[in-house]
């Protein structure tokens, strides 16, 4: 008989939060991006897919009138108490694919109002929310000052970027980044959702796919290319001490991957000499993954196996997608899992990355 995980903390690594409207952001930004906005809105990176059945669960909207996740009375109402969650880990659905935003500057300031707004609008609703912090990587340096700015808040737990760009995250130009997170204990947290938008790479290796399933379906490309790019450049030489979170792009692709990795350095070492250890130990020491959306083959004794081809109880996080279409409910997932590794995933991983 399975278990269920009614009795077990949850903390959920992946809970969205939206603006009401666009003119919320208005009162946290400078000029001259203000009176801009003002006229024009706040701009967005623009999105090449529409989903067509949306993507926001229909029994979430709030009572407000307000737009899905926008109201933190309501996600509190709706889904963190019932749930009994003790952490909500905040993820912004309204910018944080920014960095596909052309303009620099104009991109740096919508992230230092967003960070503004979610400490003074969400993080002080409830000692349950917990916030990722949004930069935009056009301009290295000025995220840098960002996680300066902000990553000293207690509620501020992670720097968040979206899994689109212009090149992989490996590349040097980024480094300076890493080094901000790792002087402020903070991971990066990548998540899918404006691949191929703005001045973004195709979302695929081999260009534009036609639909929003196809898209969806090929996510974890992107992250696989982050991965081994993140590795292979020797970030994590370099900064022993950064981590990384895929978040909402899959997990059984990494053994397969890992393999061939490993396989391929042994040959081909001279290509990455200041490695000192084979690539999957340092995807085991420093890469964390989210449950959701978990592959769920027919035969469920498949994804136990590949559970085990990997170091699931120690890398996996749990994340809902609340409230997205595609989400999980945290008292019935992995109910195959023994209690000790389910309590790993559901909360002790994320408190020991998170420090919380």
């Amino acid at each position: 008989m399975y278990s269920t995980n009614k009795s077990l903390p949850v903390i959920d690594c992946d809970v969205h939060n939206q603006f009401s409207s666009g003119r919320a952001l208005i009162p946290y930004l400078e000029e001259p991006w203000r009176s801009q906005a003002e006229r024009f809105g706040v701009p967005g990176a623009g999105l090449p897919y529409a989903s067509p059945i949306g993507n926001k669960r229909k029994d979430a909207n709030p009572p407000s009138g307000l737009p899905v996740g926008s109201d933190p009375g309501y996600v509190l109402e709706h889904y963190a108490d019932p749930f009994n969650l003790e952490y909500a880990l905040l993820c912004s659905d309204s910018v944080i694919g920014i960095s596909g935003f052309a303009d620099p500057d104009y991109a740096a300031a919508i992230c230092r109002a967003y960070n503004d707004y979610v400490i003074a609008e969400w993080l002080s609703a409830s000692p349950k929310f917990k916030g990722y912090m949004c930069i935009a990587t056009q301009d290295p340096a000025q995220a840098v000052r960002e996680i300066d700015r902000i990553g000293p808040h207690p509620d501020i737990v992670a720097v968040s970027v979206i899994g689109g760009s212009r090149m992989p995250y490996g590349d040097r130009y980024f480094h300076s980044i890493y080094e901000a997170c790792q002087r402020h204990s903070l991971p990066l947290l990548l998540h899918p959702g404006a691949e191929g938008g703005g001045i973004f790479n195709p979302p695929t290796a081999v260009g534009y796919v036609a639909t929003y399933l196809q898209w969806h379906t090929c996510l974890p490309q992107t992250y696989m290319a982050h991965l081994v790019s993140l590795v292979c450049e020797g970030v994590f030489e370099k900064f022993p001490d950064f981590k990384v979170v895929m978040c909402e792009g899959g997990v059984t692709w990494l053994p397969p991957l890992l393999w061939r990795l490993d396989k391929n350095f042994k040959a081909l070492r001279a290509s990455a000499p200041w490695l000192k250890r084979m690539p999957s130990e340092y995807v085991r020491d420093h890469f964390f993954m989210t449950t959701q959306p978990i592959e769920e083959p027919d035969n469920p004794k498949h994804l136990d196996a590949m559970f085990e081809m990997f170091d699931a109880e120690n890398m996996l996080l749990f994340s809902s997608d609340y409230p997205h279409w595609d989400f999980d409910d945290p008292t019935k997932i992995l109910r195959r899992l023994p209690i000790d590794k389910k309590r790993k995933i559901l909360s002790e991983n994320a408190r020991m990355l998170f420090r919380l």
